[in-house]
């Protein structure tokens, strides 16, 4: 029996397989008829497109072959040309599927599709209840493009693959980033803006780059994974292509934010986009995680840190303003200061942003070691948010003890003090302030309050105390009773219509000094006022002596800390 060298089989073999490439790649010659010119060999056909890509990987082996065995066979040119048609054929099929699946092959979809769906198109084609017929459409087209791409890559032709994908879906990616209404902002656009537009387009900003990090970018990179998966360079090449632009304008809007002129209300837009990419982070560092990416997570990393700054000095400026407010206004009646009122519904609205507002502040040098601080007993062990937020009201105290010095009338100073400490501490009671600063800061400054209440009282009724005798003894005479009572009469008219002018706006604090004054004046009153009386029994015009009688107390100070004058 003869025996046929080895090569001479193998040779055979592979202008064998030529041959029968060149039958099916003849029939898709996209420039060969009409009919194969406009239809779509992997949609009409599924069956013929798997043996169509088996010829080319045929081909390519006994392209291999022959360049070994005769680089200047004709059968090798017949393969070489044969190639071009194929690979001509797979660009076309290649855009053909990208352009007719644009809308199933989005982010959404793509990024929903599990790894079964690269499993073999017998699989895919499987009726199943627990998907979609879009995701069955998807998933198919995903099927067809992987295998075009690894047909061609494997071909040497990955690069022209390559162009179309991103020709086809970079257009995709920038036209979803602007579909969100995301652009590309210079820095002189946004300080030409106007504050309320621009506040619009961050609440624009901050809805779109949750959708751009959770489904967007995400999408994109598992549709380059799954469609180049022959190629890990390819698959990083065409990510990094894709989305570097819209990524970098997505994350350089909040930092060219930062830059725009400061004022107290707009730090809280600016903590807003400073906690919404403190939440995406783990999700950006996931999905840039290539060194050729780096630089994207470094714009995110650059906005944040710009935000957080202007936050910082945002702060610094509203605790100078405090410091600097040189307004000589006196409230009518000691009541509550507009400086109290706005600054401590600022601070209020700053509670609300507790913890990024830690996030941040932790990063600049903490107030709680300077001098000023020491007498408020911060605990340093308090999250940084608390020690500024104390550290401002701190300020706004320090303010106020200078405008009550403004009063002439040093008992409308401690009530002044009174009201707005007590404001004060019920709108930390009544807020967030509550949990941040504690029950201990509450109490303290509620004993402060107590103190000022008490300085009040003694400046402001001490000469109606001491107008009565300490104690009501029987043997006063006639006239150094009616003497007494003159003087009681006199002090209590000075003081009351003094004070009927004078405002508590606090209904507890209000009340409370009522009382205690009731408790200390109206018994005493009462009792040398009864101890004494029969003494007068035969004065004559008596109703002018005896102007106010005990019970008659009570009622006059039930009038008092509304601000009207009430005496007749």
């Amino acid at each position: 029996m003869p025996s046929f060298p080895r090569h001479t089989l193998s040779k055979s073999t592979m202008e064998e397989n030529i041959e029968n490439a060149e039958t099916i790649i003849a029939k898709w010659n996209p420039d060969s008829s009409a009919h194969t010119k406009f239809s779509s060999l992997f949609q009409q056909s599924r069956r013929e497109s798997k043996e169509f890509l088996k010829s080319v990987d045929d081909l390519r082996r006994a392209m291999n072959f022959l360049v070994s065995e005769n680089s200047t066979s004709d059968k090798l040119i017949l393969a070489q040309k044969l190639m071009q048609i194929a690979m001509k054929r797979l660009q076309k099929e290649f855009d053909r599927i990208l352009s007719a699946n644009r809308d199933k092959l989005c982010p959404e979809s793509v990024s929903q599709l599990s790894n079964s769906y690269d499993e073999e198109e017998a699989e895919l084609e499987k009726v199943d209840e627990s998907i979609t017929e879009v995701e069955r459409v998807s998933a198919l087209a995903m099927a067809d493009l992987k295998a075009i791409a690894d047909c061609m890559i494997s071909s040497g032709y990955g690069k022209e693959c390559v162009e179309i994908y991103k020709m086809i879906r970079k257009g995709i990616v920038d036209e979803g980033l602007y579909l969100l209404g995301i652009k590309h902002y210079k820095s002189s656009q946004i300080h030409k803006m106007n504050w309320e537009v621009l506040e619009h387009m961050t609440k624009t900003w901050q809805n779109a780059v949750k959708i751009a990090v959770k489904t967007l970018f995400p999408g994109e990179k598992v549709f380059c994974d799954r469609v180049f998966s022959a190629s890990k360079t390819i698959r990083e090449c065409c990510f990094v292509d894709l989305t570097r632009e819209g990524a970098m304008n997505l994350f350089t809007f909040p930092e060219l934010v930062s830059k725009y002129k400061k004022s107290p209300e707009r730090i809280f837009r600016l903590m807003e986009l400073h906690e919404t990419i403190s939440k995406l982070w783990p999700e950006i560092e996931s999905i840039f995680s290539f060194e050729s990416t780096s630089g994207i997570k470094l714009q995110a990393l650059s906005s944040m840190h710009k935000l957080g700054h202007s936050v910082f000095i945002i702060l610094t400026d509203f605790k100078s303003s405090i410091q600097k407010d040189s307004s000589k206004i006196l409230v009518t009646g000691g009541g509550i200061h507009p400086l109290t009122e706005s600054t401590m519904t600022y601070i209020r609205s700053l509670a609300e942003y507790s913890r990024v507002l830690s996030d941040i502040v932790a990063d600049y040098p903490s107030p709680k070691n300077s001098p000023f601080l020491e007498s408020s007993s911060i605990d340093g062990s308090k999250p940084a948010s608390f020690v500024h937020l104390a550290w401002l009201i701190l300020v706004l105290l320090c303010k106020l003890d200078r405008k009550a010095q403004l009063y002439k009338d040093v008992a409308l100073s401690y009530l002044f003090l009174a009201n707005n400490l007590q404001f004060i501490v019920e709108k930390v009671r009544k807020s967030p302030l509550k949990e941040l600063l504690g029950e201990e800061w509450i109490s303290r400054h509620t004993k402060k309050v107590k103190l000022y209440s008490l300085g009040y009282e003694l400046q402001a009724w001490n000469k109606v105390f001491i107008s009565l005798p300490e104690k009501c003894s029987s043997a006063m005479s006639a006239e150094e009773f009616r003497d007494c009572l003159r003087r009681f009469n006199a002090a209590f008219e000075e003081a009351y219509v003094k004070q009927t002018s004078w405002i508590v706006t606090d209904r507890k604090l209000r009340d409370a000094l009522k009382l205690s004054i009731e408790r200390k004046l109206v018994p005493a009153y009462r009792e040398f006022y009864e101890a004494h009386l029969g003494d007068l029994s035969g004065e004559k015009n008596l109703e002018v002596l005896v102007t106010i009688g005990p019970d008659d107390l009570g009622n006059y100070l039930s009038h008092l800390f509304h601000g009207a004058r009430v005496l007749g």
